[in-house]
């Protein structure tokens, strides 16, 4: 099962996601966690819900 990273009920603290991050944006490369907190306030955003791992890392959710 995989979760629509747009939306932002979709996505809560503890949830283990993939996240690409700002560097890996052109490449698509994705690295997983666990979201701590989440940093985009609208409740939609095209390019997935920016979110902050535990390990203090910094992406957009992933979307496939």
């Amino acid at each position: 099962m995989t979760i629509d990273g747009r939306y932002r009920k979709n996505i809560n603290p503890g949830l283990e996601v993939d996240i690409v991050l700002k560097k890996d944006q052109k490449t698509g490369n994705t690295v997983r966690g666990i979201v701590k907190d989440l940093l985009t306030n609208s409740q939609f955003h095209p390019h997935g819900i920016k979110v902050r791992l535990e390990d203090g890392q910094v992406g957009r959710v992933h979307t496939e």
